[in-house]
């Protein structure tokens, strides 16, 4: 069996085609609102098991999560608000890199394209 490097551009090629592949906009940012969720909820959980006066100051939060508080209540409200927001801004973030990739692309394309048809005129 002969190895030509065929195999070894075929791979090269599906690895590229991996990298220049656009993220899935709900899926990233699911993946980040649970992510944002869970450490909101758990670091409210361990302020919570803190002494009175060692606990973190985490009640501002207030301002930017409408109804949190440091209570066992405001766990679930600071999670919810947490996945919320970690779920918008994970889906503008594949929007932006999945904006930015499909520029870059036909930019790459179009020069490649020039390129071939650069001296077109010079066989004619």
């Amino acid at each position: 069996m002969r190895n030509d490097g065929s195999q070894s551009a075929r791979s090269t090629s599906a690895d590229l085609l991996l990298a220049f592949a656009p993220l899935d906009k709900a899926a990233f940012g699911a993946a980040l609102g649970v992510a944002a969720a869970l450490l909101m909820a758990g670091l409210t959980v361990l302020t919570l098991m803190q002494a009175e006066d060692e606990r973190l100051p985490l009640g501002i939060l207030n301002v930017y999560f409408r109804g949190y508080t440091v209570s066992w209540p405001g766990v679930f409200i600071g999670g919810a608000w947490a996945g919320f927001v970690g779920f918008v801004f994970g889906w503008f973030v594949a929007f932006c890199r999945n904006l930015v990739m499909a520029i870059s692309l036909l930019v790459i394309r179009s020069r490649a394209e020039m390129a071939q048809t650069r001296d077109f005129l010079d066989h004619v």
